[in-house]
């Protein structure tokens, strides 16, 4: 009642400050438009830039045209005398790859795969250690039975997923809401680093399917951060198996797959423990190194005190390039975000040079090396141009320009996802400005933490959000031509995406200029790490 209240009281406040800069605000959210827009993803998302896949040459060209509008935006560069932050990465291409389980030969990708993290060339043993889901909690902990030794330089196995009881209730979470154990494998990897193993299996019951998922990142080159050495990390090797492999691993060891999943399910116990197996994973690699870009507009704010705040909205420019030799134009992804951001900048830059400009500072930032694994973004959070502690929120943009099957009937809507997972302030501002300005359905079904999808986890504001910074995440859905050839410019719709701009803009107003720096008051998985 205490949530509901504030949120409340807060509307009301929010309702009279819109209210008295409403036609100031959409004098410039109105530079905004679809012709614009048109204009800017017509270039950018056409075949000459080759699908601008991250450290290509048509990257390059989509953040030459990007930092060329800053400039004729008269918008001044704020990296060293360039609109560019470089970031270092290694592009890592497998030649192949086998495994052998007490003499049998197994299959890339058929029985097994991995994604490129990780430097060994070969993984090897005479014993694997089995630890159940893989899970330690407060409420279940499958390594309950293990000592440090009997896991330290180890390759331990586990199952995807977590324990629930008869009714259907997580054991952990005591809801039929799964936790974060079941949504991301990296989850079970960083623990049993933290732990000192020496490598990672992981069993998939749903391989075919998950395989169908990732196989693309799996037949082309990886992309990887090349910073380890700064960072002194490395992530441990992790293997994906099917269950056939699985069980042929688990040979000398006391259950099955199936049946030590079984027993955990029905005991609410752990199951673990260590046995022979004689196994080799060999790894083929060949490895390049080179830069990508993140292209930034700064507009500092006209408050003096509270220009060192930072208000930044990020779209990555960047998609999957050209395969079997079509161009992946990706004007919706994240094409659509990108030009938007674009307008988003030239609005705020009017205002200023207008003498109306935004009491704290804007960083429109456009990242690449996100169909990489969110990488440019990463190297920002770690690296930033701007004080993490200044920055007020992320508000972030990607695929806003078509309509998915749930909303045929209705294309003046937009997903919301994580307005209110670190701040109610937010949550409550993205909705007046939606009242007063823009009258969109803001649909929060993927914002559910038991989303299957996981969108919350899979975009650029996620890195921000890993930092305890508000963030939202502006998303329109999948549709048939999600990383395919058929995403282009004539596909997009440019009045639905000009008024998610605008709706983008009208909060970053107002966020802004608040006279108090937006409130953490959510607690949520990154606090409590």
């Amino acid at each position: 009642m205490k949530k509901i209240l504030s949120l409340c009281c807060l509307a009301v406040c929010s309702v009279g400050a819109f209210a008295q800069m409403d036609s100031l605000v959409m004098k410039y959210a109105n530079t905004i438009t679809a012709a614009d827009l048109e204009k800017h993803l017509t270039i950018l998302a056409s075949d000459e830039y080759e699908g601008r896949e991250t450290g290509l040459p048509g990257q390059k060209k989509a953040a030459e045209y990007i930092s060329n509008y800053f400039a004729s935006l008269g918008i001044a560069p704020c990296v060293d005398g360039s609109y560019y932050q470089e970031f270092p990465l290694k592009r890592i291409k497998s030649l192949g790859s086998t495994a052998t389980v007490n003499g049998k030969d197994w299959t890339f990708m058929d029985d097994f795969f991995f994604f490129p993290g990780f430097d060994q060339t070969q993984v090897a043993g005479e014993e694997i250690v089995f630890v159940g889901f893989g899970i330690e909690d407060e409420k279940y902990s499958d390594y309950k039975n293990l000592d440090e030794a009997d896991v330290r330089g180890k390759v331990l196995m586990v199952i995807e997923g977590e324990p629930y009881d008869k009714s259907g209730r997580s054991i952990i979470t005591g809801t039929e809401t799964m936790s974060q154990w079941s949504g991301d494998w990296r989850e079970k990897r960083e623990l049993a680093q933290r732990k000192g193993a020496a490598g990672l299996i992981v069993v998939k019951s749903g391989y075919k399917t998950y395989l169908s998922r990732v196989r693309y990142y799996l037949e082309n080159p990886g992309m990887r951060l090349a910073y380890e050495e700064q960072r002194g990390e490395e992530v441990i090797p992790t293997f994906f198996v099917n269950t056939d492999m699985a069980d042929a691993l688990l040979a000398n060891f006391k259950y099955s797959t199936d049946k030590a999943k079984a027993r955990i399910l029905k005991k609410g116990k752990p199951v673990s423990g260590s046995f022979p197996c004689s196994f080799q994973f060999t790894i083929d690699r060949d490895q390049e190194n080179f830069t990508a870009e993140n292209v930034l507009a700064f507009i500092p704010g006209s408050d003096a005190a509270l220009r060192h705040e930072i208000v930044v909205v990020t779209a990555h420019y960047d998609h999957v390039g050209v395969q079997n030799g079509e161009v992946y134009n990706g004007a919706d992804d994240d094409g659509s975000g990108t030009v938007t951001a674009l307008e988003i900048a030239q609005a705020f830059k009017m205002a200023a040079d207008q003498g109306n400009g935004p009491r704290r500072s804007v960083l429109v930032m456009t990242v690449s090396g996100e169909e990489k694994g969110l990488l440019g973004s990463e190297w920002y959070a770690e690296f930033p141009i701007f004080p993490l502690e200044n920055t007020v929120c992320d508000l972030n943009i990607d695929m806003i320009g078509r309509i998915d099957d749930d909303h045929k009937d209705n294309e003046k809507y937009v997903y919301l996802i994580g307005s209110d997972k670190l701040s109610t302030e937010l949550h409550a501002i993205s909705e007046q400005a939606n009242t007063i300005y823009t009258g969109l359905e803001l649909d929060y079904t993927y914002n559910s933490p038991d989303d299957p999808n996981r969108f919350y986890y899979r975009s650029d504001h996620y890195n921000f959000a890993k930092n305890e910074i508000p963030v939202i995440f502006y998303f329109s859905g999948v549709h048939e031509d999600y990383h395919q050839p058929g995403d282009d410019v004539e596909k997009i719709m440019f009045e639905k995406t000009a008024e998610i701009g605008k709706l983008v803009f009208c909060t970053a107003w107002e966020v802004a200029n608040r006279d108090k720096k937006l409130v953490v008051d959510v607690e949520n998985e990154f606090q409590s790490k």
